[in-house]
């Protein structure tokens, strides 16, 4: 079988991308719903710009230092 792959238009790449973005938004959400500290490592881990630019060390190392900073206006993450 034969599938024909059309050209995407650029707003529709956009769409598509926006989207994928929200999931990892979404993984956010989940962790401070279920308060696991893991789940907020695997959001930032996701996100497409912060793996681009860190390794998994420093975004661990990341995500400590926001919790730090702003645990306060954090539920408490297990």
């Amino acid at each position: 079988v034969f599938t024909q792959v059309m050209e995407i238009y650029i707003h529709l790449l956009c769409l598509m991308e926006m989207t994928k973005n929200n999931l990892v938004q979404q993984l956010t959400v989940e962790a401070l719903k279920t308060q696991k500290k893991e789940t907020v490592y695997h959001a930032a881990m996701l996100d497409p710009h912060t793996a681009g630019e860190l390794s998994l060390d420093q975004i661990w190392k990341m995500v400590d230092e926001l919790i730090e900073a702003h645990g306060s206006m954090l539920p408490t993450l297990s």
